[in-house]
């Protein structure tokens, strides 16, 4: 699922949250599940409408207020206004509220009073979002404890003198209120549009969202690996993003105006791709004073890849088509000279990176000589990147990564993926950014990713510490792919329970796919993946379905890509 489709089921949630909104009766509840609020406005400054929760009433023990001022966790609009009504007038200015968020499953939660009179809420966290908008899914130490302190003030009235910084939601109220928008930077080649997803309240997305590309930073695990146009001295002028028939005008400061026209267009191409939020159709670049900047969006290099599995037979390499396969010119022809079991496709089509028979790693030029680059046993399936850099790593040793060039010169990643005790699969984002793998964390599976970072020549350097812990996964896994620029696909279970699970970078998982049977490799795109069984039998996705396209299938391929 894409992140403009996850945007579309965000919006769905939000409708039926809305629904109970405004079903809600007008009484603080004492018990039971909290209410977000009673009515629904849109200032006209948001494609989104945002929730009112209620504020304090006359009377609330300590425990309705507590109440009342997490269900204001609900209402983002003039910094959380309603929820700074349950705090003591000497706390106000204290709390911050943006400091994050801890999203819990719905029903999850436990508030008690302690023996000492605080209020202790507890809740089972599912992921958590800090200040940056970026979400991390939870750890797995089970229940955490936050604790509001409160204080009779001179009117008799209950007030919250201490809470945890940032808000508490659940999950249903989470997705109803923020939303998931990509914060789009440059690969350093100026060739690919790479998203940084975050999480916002919809009310004020263009705002965050121009705060976050412009003024702000990608997230640590891809710092070093991509790159922005924005720089010191073109920063923001004014952090509001106002609209005049839906064209965002985002002034910048006057720096601005001394950048030369290359600079200018990649701003504009990354404002325009990460202002891709409803009632944006195009976005201004101002000067103080008004002044439009004149510019025009870049092209950049799609990450789609072909419709058609690309597949090995005994008798042929290319792609599915009807009955028939479509060889690639000069690829197909050096391929069927290796026994492979795992195959993958430069964007281009003009090299492979091969596990084989005997479990090396190979080199596969279309034009030149078949090199034999990685002979260490147990090498998980290798990935190529747009740089023709093949990558690759034992399974049994998730420190040893190891990226060869084109012609084999080995470059090792200092650390790879240290902490893991083993790795399942590898692979290259299709823009060459991003190294994403399943491993096996303790006694769970998990996917990390890491950013990739590279000197001017595109040649990758390193890996970006710290690793970013991308999903927990429920079972054992044995694939992994790239969907689309932010979607992982994951191939778990075993045997008759094997599903397809999309993970999204930065956001919540799909709920699972079953797969035909016992298949083995996954391949493809949103929506329109593939799998191929054991038997070699080819399957195509058709939404929760499966249809079965043919037989004969040797090596179910990985593109990266398609030629431009």
């Amino acid at each position: 699922m894409s992140v403009r489709r996850l945007r579309r089921a965000g919006i769905t949630v939000l409708a039926g949250a809305l629904m109970v909104v405004l079903a809600a009766c007008a009484g603080l509840p004492t018990s039971g599940p909290v209410n977000p609020g009673v009515r629904i406005v849109d200032d006209g400054t948001s494609g989104d409408i945002a929730f009112i929760p209620k504020g304090p009433v006359k009377d609330a023990t300590p425990q309705q207020i507590v109440e009342g001022f997490i269900a204001a966790g609900t209402g983002p609009t003039n910094n959380w206004e309603t929820a700074q009504q349950f705090l003591a007038p000497s706390y106000k200015g204290t709390w911050k509220p943006q400091a994050g968020v801890t999203i819990y499953a719905s029903g999850q939660r436990t508030l008690q009073q302690s023996p000492s009179g605080d209020i202790v809420l507890t809740v089972s966290p599912v992921a958590t979002v800090d200040a940056t908008g970026e979400m991390s899914p939870a750890s797995d130490n089970g229940p955490i404890p936050l604790t509001f302190k409160l204080a009779q003030q001179d009117d008799g009235q209950w007030r919250i003198t201490q809470a945890p910084d940032g808000i508490v939601l659940d999950k249903a109220q989470f997705l109803a209120v923020f939303g998931n928008y990509s914060l789009m930077y440059f690969d350093p080649t100026w060739t690919y549009l790479v998203p940084d997803v975050r999480w916002f309240p919809r009310y004020y997305a263009a705002t965050n969202i121009a705060q976050g590309l412009v003024d702000g930073a990608p997230a640590p695990w891809l710092r070093g690996a991509v790159v922005s146009a924005f720089t010191d001295g073109a920063r923001l002028e004014l952090t509001s993003v106002p609209r005049q028939s839906n064209v965002a005008q985002v002034t910048l400061q006057d720096g601005a105006r001394s950048l030369d026209q290359t600079a200018l267009n990649r701003m504009q191409t990354q404002l325009e791709a990460s202002l891709d939020v409803p009632g944006i159709t195009s976005v201004d670049m101002l000067l103080p004073g008004g002044q439009q900047l004149t510019a025009q969006r870049v092209d950049v290099r799609s990450t789609a890849v072909a419709a058609n599995p690309l597949v090995r037979t005994d008798d042929a390499f290319g792609f599915v088509s009807g009955t028939t396969i479509s060889p690639i010119a000069g690829l197909s022809d050096a391929l069927m000279q290796i026994s492979a079991t795992d195959i993958e496709v430069n964007a281009d089509r003009t090299a492979a990176a091969v596990r084989d028979v005997s479990g090396a790693v190979l080199e596969v030029p279309a034009d030149g000589p078949i090199r034999r680059l990685d002979t260490r046993p147990d090498l998980v399936a290798p990935s190529i990147d747009p740089a023709g850099y093949v990558w690759s790593v034992p399974s049994d040793a998730p420190g040893s990564v190891i990226a060869y060039a084109p012609g084999g010169t080995a470059v090792p990643m200092s650390g790879g993926w240290a902490g893991a005790s083993a790795v399942i699969a590898q692979r290259v984002s299709r823009d060459g950014t991003r190294l994403v793998a399943v491993v096996r964390d303790g006694d769970r599976y998990a996917v990390w990713g890491a950013g990739i970072q590279r000197d001017r020549t595109g040649a990758p350097t390193a890996l970006a510490s710290p690793v970013k812990k991308l999903a927990t996964l429920s079972d054992a896994a044995t694939d992994l792919t790239w969907l689309d620029a932010s979607t992982l696909g994951v191939l778990a279970g075993t045997g008759q329970d094997q599903y397809v699970e999309a993970v999204h970078v930065g956001g919540f998982p799909d709920a699972p796919i079953r797969t035909p049977g016992d298949t083995s490799t996954l391949s493809g795109q949103t929506s329109n993946a593939s799998v191929s069984d054991t038997d070699g039998e080819l399957y195509a996705q058709r939404g929760a379905n499966w249809q079965q396209l043919m037989g004969g299938v040797r090596v179910l391929a990985v593109q990266q890509g398609m030629p431009r």
